[in-house]
């Protein structure tokens, strides 16, 4: 990684960005929508699973992409997966770890750069997406956490232990039944809309009306996608 260049040209995991990059001509043709879940990073600092993100890129084009992650701070932060191909009409699952959780980075809000481009080391830019990133502070002040009981306080009826207290704090959320049900359905009609052929697809033995194009199946794929990540966090 080069020293010298500006921060946020500077690729996380290895590489740099070029200095003419920034505020170059964007590049001919149609450019390529970068489908990116969250669209924000909140990294926690009191829990040691929310120092860890997940971020989902998809590929909604018919051909194999290249992506990369850069980053505004690359010092806290490690890529798991920095560059690589995304398949077509495919998603990739890209882990970000927050590695300098300290108190002068609270509330700093950073950025992170996905970028788009053809197959190959040369290929041209296609899309760019950014999505900010912010370490939050912990509930409670660490100075109170690590203070030891000098005198009695009063406690409430059921005392939960630590180890208990702080399981019951990382939990994930459940879905009601209702919300369950719904999402389920929603699946259902997603991975339909996926399997049914589309409208220039010939030899098909299903009426014309049941053919679907395109631009609904890759809403349909990115529908599944948003629902697998809510049913992973619950």
């Amino acid at each position: 990684m080069r020293r010298g260049a500006p921060q946020d040209q500077e690729l996380v995991g290895s590489g740099t960005l070029g200095r003419g990059s920034r505020g170059a001509t964007p590049p001919a043709g149609p450019l390529v929508p970068v489908l990116v879940f969250p669209p924000d990073l909140v990294f926690r600092a009191d829990q040691r699973s929310g120092l860890r993100q997940l971020l989902t890129l998809y590929n909604p084009t018919g051909a194999a992409l290249r992506f990369r992650v850069l980053c505004t701070a690359p010092a806290k932060y490690t890529v798991f997966d920095s560059e690589g191909y995304v398949k077509p009409q495919s998603c990739i699952d890209i882990v970000i770890r927050h590695v300098a959780p300290i108190p002068s980075h609270y509330d700093i809000q950073d950025r992170f750069r996905i970028e788009l481009s053809e197959e190959g080391a040369e290929g041209r830019v296609l899309g760019r997406k950014d999505i900010t990133s912010v370490l939050r502070a912990p509930a409670y002040p660490q100075e109170l956490q690590a203070q030891p009981d000098s005198a009695p306080q009063p406690e409430p009826p059921a005392l939960t232990p630590p180890s208990a207290r702080h399981f019951q704090e990382n939990a994930h959320p459940q879905l009601s039944t209702s919300s369950f049900f719904l999402f389920l359905l929603a699946g259902i009609v997603s991975v339909a809309f996926l399997l049914l052929p589309l409208q220039d697809e010939l030899g098909s033995q299903l009426p014309q009306v049941l053919h679907v194009s395109l631009g609904q199946k890759l809403v349909a794929a990115y529908v599944l996608g948003l629902l697998t990540m809510v049913f992973l966090r619950t």
